[in-house]
């Protein structure tokens, strides 16, 4: 098996075609070209994919704030749980879940002491659930605290809300908020007309944000007792609430558990209900890596630009080496060594611009929520897109040689002597 690595002589003489005029040590124009263009395509690709994950982590992370790993829900006309503690046991059993807990979400509207409405999810939680066991709500409280425990007399419970929702209402711990409760309105037997619903009045006592605009701008949280009451659900609930060891095992973890449960019930994911927020965030980070590594394809063009120069202009030399005994595939290796070393260059200069352009960007922009669900530009490098840079960088700077080796390969010592 023939030897493809270059030996230390052709490594100088590979060395020494990459530098300039003759005498010098500085390193020719078209080689800072190339690992100028080498070091740009890198960065940009390390900061682009550390953005693209550090979105979806963080969006993953404040999605799971409020909302836990996985759901279990049942199918009928009222969706609701009445058997849930014999069906929370069965889950609890899993070696995947950590803890599991009732929940029951519901809509209403709510309303400020001057009238003003919003329409709002409702989620209610069982004592503890939110300090970090189901949820980790308990992290993003600004005001107040958790335990759901009213000072004023003359009111139905207490809530617990978004930061954005307590601006629109005015609405912070100490006040009352007015919520109706989401059961349908009843007929009157005597008048037979509707009877509006029920108007609830809730203390605030306390304020969360989690940084994720629709969380802090449209949900209230109770206890899951007075949850229950609020939606007319007695002691049933609406779903079984999970929080599983690994958040992005949750699929198998899902399907095991609804082949266990059966009938009629069903399993909903964090993933499942923002499929297509992260699905398009996959796609743009694969859209953005593709359209990134043309940058590199143009370094690889610069590369073949430089050896098909040097080759141009070392014809002669490249002949006296042949004939002092430098065999066709020794010069090859000439100029793969040339592109080795500008790929190498290029990569680890790229590679530390670009980890330090993410550390500094990382959390420094402001973006808008309302488009983006999150306020600041996370950015998060994982080492396994590192790697892949790495290696398709240093791949394409050493396959760009590949034209210009074969050319100087092929050439015949004693016409390349001749060459002027």
């Amino acid at each position: 098996m023939s030897r493809w690595w270059p030996t230390a002589l052709e490594r100088r003489i590979a060395l020494r075609y990459l530098r300039g005029q003759r005498g010098t040590r500085n390193a020719s124009l078209q080689t800072v070209i190339a690992i100028g263009s080498i070091t740009l395509g890198v960065s940009a690709l390390v900061v682009v994919l550390g953005v693209m994950n550090g979105l979806r982590n963080d969006l993953r992370d404040r999605i799971l704030t409020a909302s836990p790993h996985m759901r279990v829900l049942s199918y009928g006309p009222n969706l609701r749980i009445d058997d849930w503690r014999r069906q929370l046991q069965l889950i609890e059993k899993d070696p995947e879940v950590v803890v599991a807990a009732p929940e029951v979400a519901s809509q209403s509207l709510v309303q400020n002491s001057a009238g003003y409405p919003e329409g709002v999810f409702v989620s209610g939680l069982e004592p503890g659930a939110g300090t970090n066991v189901v949820v980790h709500l308990d992290s993003a409280i600004k005001q107040g605290d958790l335990r759901f425990k009213p000072k004023l007399a003359d009111v139905d419970g207490a809530v617990v809300i978004g930061s954005r929702l307590a601006e629109h209402l005015s609405a912070y711990p100490g006040d009352v908020i007015y919520m109706y409760a989401p059961t349908a309105a009843s007929v009157s037997r005597i008048t037979g007309t509707l009877n509006p619903p029920r108007r609830w009045a809730m203390e605030v006592t306390g304020i969360f944000e989690t940084g994720m605009y629709i969380y802090d701008n449209q949900y209230v949280m109770m206890s899951l007792e007075t949850a229950q009451r609020f939606a007319g659900l007695d002691t049933a609930v609406s779903a079984i609430a999970v929080r599983l060891k690994d958040s992005w095992r949750v699929r198998p973890v899902a399907e095991r558990l609804q082949a266990a449960l059966g009938y009629p019930y069903f399993t909903e994911t964090w993933q499942s209900k923002n499929t297509t927020l992260f699905s398009a965030l996959q796609l743009e980070k694969l859209a953005m890596a593709v359209v990134i590594f043309f940058i590199m394809i143009v370094a690889a063009f610069n590369i073949v630009g430089t050896l098909t120069m040097v080759v141009a202009f070392k014809t002669r030399e490249i002949g006296i080496l042949q004939a002092m005994g430098l065999p066709a595939r020794g010069v090859a290796r000439v100029f793969l060594a040339q592109g080795a070393v500008v790929g190498l260059l290029g990569t680890g200069i790229g590679l530390g611009l670009g980890l330090v352009i993410a550390s500094v960007v990382d959390k420094r922009i402001h973006i808008n929520p309302e488009i983006y669900f999150i306020d600041r530009l996370p950015v998060h490098v994982e080492a396994l897109d590192v790697l892949i840079v790495a290696v398709a960088s240093v791949a394409v700077a050493v396959l760009a040689t590949i034209p210009s080796s074969r050319r100087a390969s092929r050439l015949v010592p004693v016409d390349a002597i001749r060459a002027e």
